[in-house]
């Protein structure tokens, strides 16, 4: 396979000029709250989305865009079970899914193969890996997808807003938590070495996430079917699991990049409830409070 980030590269500015990559495009502003500076982008026209969105619906309610997945939008062949495509409707630039070949649900558990996919994009190029479990946590899609953004995410001298809390993470084991986090979680370390060998890395990366879901209360399943809702977040460094009990915070959505600390918000009159309630209270809302 040719480098990655080159075949990212390439195929943005192809899937651009053809018309299949739809860039949504966004403003943001800065609103700080228990010392994360959290990126908050207020989308400038969502029409071309909803629009696509509301097309799906009325041919079919199973529908799935990734099967088949529009050739413009191929990056790479992963491996025999994942691919590796550009999201259609990015906020976020170079924003990839990794989606496996065959359909699986979005709620059922991350595998080796799933990891080892994820480790495979991570060896190019630094990026901030998430999984939406399920529509609580932000799924639009039923076919599983993990999902990669490069880093830094925001131009503030961090490469995610929340970095800064990580260093006071508190672990008994290999398992931690973080004391600037309000809500339920669970935090490991990972190995960046891991990169050079991803089918290891996926083995080892397996282990730590199910006692990670163990920690939070959700790993008791018998049929490799989630028992709730969360997020994942994964960088070369480190993986967190957050569970998940609400979508939304009134009519704010919060996906997987909202822990990252990049909120995003439909109108100026979200954006003020945001700054008025406190991106912070917002987690903690749609998660568990401790």
């Amino acid at each position: 396979m040719d480098r990655l980030w080159d075949c990212v590269k390439a195929t943005t500015e192809r899937a651009l000029s053809c018309g299949a990559l739809l860039s949504i495009p966004t403003d943001y502003e800065f609103v700080e709250q228990d010392g994360v500076v959290f990126m908050v982008r207020i989308l400038s026209n969502l029409v071309r989305k909803d629009k696509a969105n509301k097309e799906h619906k009325s041919t079919s309610k199973d529908f799935d865009p990734f099967l088949p997945y529009e050739q413009d939008l191929w990056v790479a062949d992963i491996s025999d079970t994942h691919v590796c495509i550009l999201n259609k409707f990015n906020v976020v630039d170079h924003h990839l899914l990794i989606i496996t070949r065959a359909f699986e649900e979005q709620e059922s558990l991350l595998t080796e193969r799933d990891f080892a996919a994820m480790w495979s994009c991570m060896t190019d190029f630094d990026g901030l890996a998430f999984y939406n479990g399920g529509q609580v946590a932000g799924a639009s899609q039923k076919h599983k997808h993990l999902q990669l953004v490069p880093l830094p995410l925001a131009p503030t001298g961090v490469k995610l807003p929340i970095e800064p809390l990580l260093s006071s993470a508190s672990f008994k084991g290999s398992l931690g938590t973080i004391p600037g986090l309000p809500f339920v979680h669970a935090f490991t370390h990972l190995n960046p070495d891991w990169v050079k060998s991803p089918i290891e890395a996926g083995n080892a990366t397996l282990k730590q996430y199910r006692e990670l879901l163990k920690a939070v209360g959700l790993e008791d399943s018998t049929n490799n079917q989630q028992t709730g809702a969360y997020n994942l977040l994964a960088t070369r460094e480190w993986m967190l699991v957050i569970p998940r009990q609400h979508e939304c915070f009134e009519s704010i959505s919060v996906n997987s990049l909202g822990f990252a600390g990049a909120l995003l918000v439909r109108t100026r009159a979200q954006l003020q409830r945001l700054k008025d309630y406190g991106p912070m209270n917002i987690l903690k809302s749609v998660a568990i409070p401790m």
